[in-house]
């Protein structure tokens, strides 16, 4: 018999470490071990030691408390050895399995897991099943593309996972839930590459905070998901995983830059995922695919180990098939952590659990806002206006108050002038690529001055990124360095447009302003997408934004309708999504990726 290794921290003393600061760093940081004695097989062993030192949530640590046995919630009979893995008579088949991971989300799935209708390994063996059979052509669709890497051992993770719940031991809402992650957060047992054949060698020390969250809750990781390179573009292509399309038409791209993620949830890869928002690119591609995205609040969750584009609009978010499963997804991962400074600012503003905002009357007691500056009138943008004016009119038949409100000239203004990603690219990617512990080919590091650590300059040389990012990086070469006058401008406005948004939605008493995520359906590949300009409202200000299925365009492509709340209003925009959601729901697989036989 031997000894299986399990990396796990309970989410109580993780919640419980979020409300108070702390000041332990990711170089003082040990990995707490927990010892079951169990049977095992090699592989399942060789998998505990590799990852045996992957660090826990910082959260954990910052509570000062010894994991010394495991924390665990005591389930009855519907869980216990029999019903835990599934009794003969109530064991589902594998058409079962596989409709399953169509059609529910990771809230339905855990119920079945909860019933013993299902295991962990089956659910990541049907995952893997529709990868195999849907990533690359087939019939008269030329594939996905969605994924740029499976995690080799994510069978053995289930399989351990399903032993803890045969013996009574969940670790929370997310224990076994297949999920993917974007290719731009860490992963110390995988590489993490941004897209790029440039980084297709690099390794970072360890996972992302969010990343190793979820591990601590139970989440297998089933693949890591394409990008647009480096985050830079709205249309998910890249050196490494080619163009990845959107399975509700292969034709059409599946939004951006997390569409990896987004086009992987849709096509039924996983059962929710991690994306990341500097503007839109959580948003764009949960609406592009009938998703639900979460654009959090700055300073919600941690960015620690997210490949940054700019410090000051990166944010990391979930996307999923509901609603309630971006609560589900929150409550693993929101919450302080002294690697990100940002996140101080979540400190007594979380829930302890979001799923209690997910309130079906919640449009009763609202006041919404019509934003009307992005409804869109042109041709191209018609059909989207319908279908949020459609969904307004739903909110407003279960009992909110909607106010169109005027066009805000200032504040527009004041948003399209505060990006600052362009300019914060260099400075902040520099230090993500010289993290401690971080490893990338000598021979990178060395095609420019200093020799010792990559460099956007490296990359840029190299000449390894798709042609577009290519040349949108060597644009952004020497703005850490060059005179910061008009960056700080455009910080001023940023500013202002704070100040501007919440006199706003305190002039008009609103819960939440409405709009479309993206004024147009996804663009055929090979044409720029249009419509993106909504993003800035959100990604420039700080506010957090919720992205629901708003129903599909007469050409059958989804839209996706968005609200935007104060900061740190997740609950109350979660409450107003899912009323909305359970009111109407709009959300439909893909025909391209039906249910495997």
């Amino acid at each position: 018999m031997a000894s299986r290794w399990i990396r796990f921290v309970p989410q109580a003393i993780i919640k419980a470490a979020r409300q108070r600061p702390v000041t332990i760093g990711r170089a003082e940081r040990t990995s707490f071990l927990l010892c079951v004695e169990a049977p095992i097989g090699a592989e399942e062993a060789d998998v505990a030691r590799r990852r045996r030192n992957l660090r826990v949530p910082a959260a954990a640590l910052a509570a000062g408390i010894l994991v010394l046995t495991p924390p665990v919630v005591t389930v009855g009979a519907a869980t216990g050895n029999g019903a835990a893995l599934g009794d003969t008579a109530d064991r589902a088949t594998p058409s079962d399995v596989a409709r399953w991971v169509v059609t529910m989300d990771a809230t339905g799935l855990r119920g079945l897991l909860a019933r013993g209708r299902v295991t962990s390994v089956a659910l990541v063996r049907a995952y893997q099943a529709r990868i195999d059979a849907y990533e690359e052509a087939y019939a008269d669709q030329p594939g996905v593309n969605a994924v740029i890497r499976r995690d080799p051992t994510a069978i053995a993770d289930a399989a351990r996972l399903d032993a803890e719940r045969r013996r009574g031991h969940v670790r929370g809402p997310l224990h076994g839930i297949p999920i993917l992650i974007k290719d731009n957060y860490d992963t110390g047992d995988l590489p993490t590459t941004s897209g790029s054949l440039a980084l297709r060698h690099g390794r970072p020390a360890d996972d992302a905070e969010q990343v190793a969250r979820l591990r601590a809750a139970g989440a297998i990781i089933v693949a890591k998901t394409n990008l647009h390179e480096f985050a830079s573009g709205i249309e998910t292509i890249s050196s490494l995983g080619g163009q990845t399309r959107n399975p509700y038409d292969q034709t059409r791209n599946p939004g951006g830059s997390s569409g990896g993620t987004g086009a992987g949830v849709a096509a039924g890869f996983g059962a929710a995922g991690l994306g990341s928002d500097t503007c839109g690119s959580v948003r764009s591609p949960a609406a592009h695919n009938s998703l639900v995205g979460l654009r959090p609040s700055r300073g919600l969750s941690s960015r620690d180990g997210i490949a940054p584009l700019s410090d000051t609009q990166d944010v990391g978010g979930p996307i999923a098939k509901s609603v309630g499963d971006i609560a589900l997804l929150l409550d693993a991962t929101a919450g302080y952590d002294p690697d990100d400074p940002s996140t101080r600012a979540s400190i007594g503003r979380i829930p302890r659990t979001y799923t209690t905002a997910l309130d079906g009357t919640a449009l009763a007691r609202a006041r919404i806002g019509v934003f009307t500056d992005y409804l869109g009138t042109t041709p191209p943008e018609r059909a989207t206006t319908a279908l949020v004016r459609a969904a307004t009119a739903d909110m407003a038949a279960r009992g909110a108050t909607v106010v169109d409100v005027p066009a805000q000239p200032e504040l527009t203004s004041a948003v399209d002038g505060s990006s600052v990603f362009a300019d914060e690219t260099e400075r902040d990617l520099n230090r993500y690529l010289a993290a401690p512990g971080s490893r990338f080919p000598r021979r990178l590091a060395r095609l420019e001055p200093p020799a010792d650590v990559v460099t956007l300059a490296d990359i840029v040389a190299s000449g390894q990124v798709t042609p577009t990012v290519l040349k949108r990086l060597r644009e952004r070469l020497g703005t850490s360095t060059g005179p910061q006058d008009a960056y700080r401008q455009r910080l001023a406005r940023r500013a202002q447009a704070q100040r501007l948004l919440h006199g706003l939605l305190k002039r008009y008493r609103l819960d939440a302003l409405v709009y479309p995520a993206v004024s147009q359906p996804a663009a055929p590949v090979g044409q720029p997408q249009q419509g993106i300009r909504i993003c800035g409202l959100a990604a420039n200000t700080g506010f957090p934004a919720l992205t629901v299925p708003a129903g599909f365009t007469p050409e059958g492509m989804p839209v996706g309708v968005e609200l935007l709340g104060r900061p740190f209003s997740e609950p109350k925009l979660l409450g107003l999504g899912f009323a909305y959601e359970q009111a109407t729901h709009h959300r439909r697989p893909p025909a391209s990726t039906p249910p495997l036989n």
